[in-house]
C-alpha cells in the first residue's frame, strides 16, 4: 500500500493522517515465508519537521505463524508496532546522522506501507520460539513430535552414539593425518578392487 506524501512535502506541509489496509498476507526473510493469520488497518500520521525532515508515526497490530523452534509446530507470534521514524529524504541511508532513520520505504512522493511494516517486524523478530516453555522438541531417530507421543526409540543410546560419531568425523576432517590415510586407505581399496575384478 502506498500512501501519498506530496501534501506534508509541499510548501503548506499538510500533516498526512491516514489508515490504510495492509496489503501483504505473508512476511519474507532469508529464513522463510512466514504466513500473517491476522492484522489490522494501519495508523499512519506523517508530519513536517523542517527542509525535507518527516516524523512518521505508525500503529498496527498483526499476527505471524511461526514454526516452533523445536517441534516446529506453527506458533502464533503477535507483533505490536507502534513506532516513530524520523527521515531526512535529502540525506541518502548511508551518509545518516545520529536520530535519523532509513527512508529506504519512501520512494519520490510515496510511502510503502508494507516495507515499512516489513522492517519493523524484522527487526522485532524473536530469537526464539517456542509453542509452550517445555516443549520436548522431535525424536532425533523418527522425528515424531514427543509433545504429542512419546516414541519407542532407545534413544539415550542412539544419540550418544551419533554424538560420538559426529564428534569422530569432524576430528576426522580437520586432521591431516588421518586425511593421508583416508586416502591411502582408499588408493588400496581400489586396487585390491582392480586385482578381484582384473581391470
Amino acid at each position: 500500500m502506498l500512501i501519498n506524501l506530496s501534501d506534508v512535502l509541499s510548501e503548506q506541509h499538510k500533516t498526512v493522517d491516514e489508515t490504510v489496509q495492509l496489503e501483504m498476507d505473508t512476511f519474507q526473510s532469508r529464513t522463510g515465508t512466514f504466513p500473517i493469520v491476522s492484522k489490522e488497518p494501519v495508523h499512519v500520521v506523517a508530519e513536517h519537521v523542517k527542509g525535507r525532515e518527516l516524523l512518521i508515526h505508525v500503529d498496527t497490530e498483526l499476527c505471524i505463524l511461526i514454526p516452533c523452534d523445536r517441534c516446529l509446530e506453527d506458533v502464533k507470534q503477535e507483533f505490536d508496532l507502534n513506532f516513530t521514524k524520523h527521515v531526512d529524504l535529502n540525506v541518502s541511508d548511508a551518509d545518516l546522522g545520529e536520530g535519523l532513520d532509513e527512508s529506504n520505504f519512501i520512494s519520490g512522493y510515496h510511502l510503502d506501507v508494507d516495507k515499512l511494516l516489513s522492517n519493523e517486524i524484522l527487526s522485532g523478530w524473536p530469537e526464539k520460539v517456542l509453542c509452550k516453555e517445555d516443549c520436548k522438541g522431535l525424536c532425533p531417530v523418527c522425528g515424531q513430535n514427543l509433545n504429542t507421543k512419546s516414541c519407542d526409540v532407545k534413544i539415550r543410546g542412539l544419540i550418544l552414539e551419533c554424538q560420538l560419531s559426529v564428534t569422530y568425523l569432524r576430528i576426522l576432517r580437520r586432521c591431516n593425518l588421518c586425511q593421508s590415510a583416508q586416502r591411502i586407505n582408499l588408493l588400496k581399496q581400489e586396487e585390491i578392487k582392480e586385482e578381484l575384478t582384473g581391470r
